[in-house]
């Protein structure tokens, strides 16, 4: 995952009201109404937070077959999938650093015995 994708994905998530979103999504589809709700935003902040999440792909949107006017929104796992990706590849650098420090430690105690 690119740098940039991986800022844009942190500073989407910055916001309370959007990571509730998300988490909201994890359990479900639901609609723009649903989500305002049990966030307790207004319909006019809903659309906003929904538009910067669709435009980052963290969500989706589906038109209601019966009702072209009512959109459902689910969760987009991909972006989810590559920044755990790249977490996985900032724990395993750390991980060696660490290893690195702690073998260094030991050799130096050892050496001072």
């Amino acid at each position: 995952m690119a740098q940039d994708q991986v800022d844009r994905f942190f500073e989407v998530l910055a916001d309370p009201t959007r990571r509730q979103v998300v988490q909201l999504l994890g359990e479900g589809p639901r609609r723009a109404g649903q989500l305002a709700a049990a966030t307790g935003a207004s319909s006019p902040a809903m659309s906003r937070h929904l538009r910067i999440l669709l435009e980052a792909g963290l969500v989706a949107d589906e038109r209601v077959p019966d009702d072209a006017r009512v959109r459902v929104f689910r969760l987009n796992p991909e972006p989810v999938v590559a920044v755990q990706a790249w977490l996985d590849q900032v724990q395993a650098h750390w991980r060696d650093q660490l290893g690195a420090f702690k073998r260094h430690v030991e050799q130096k105690g050892a050496s001072d015995d």
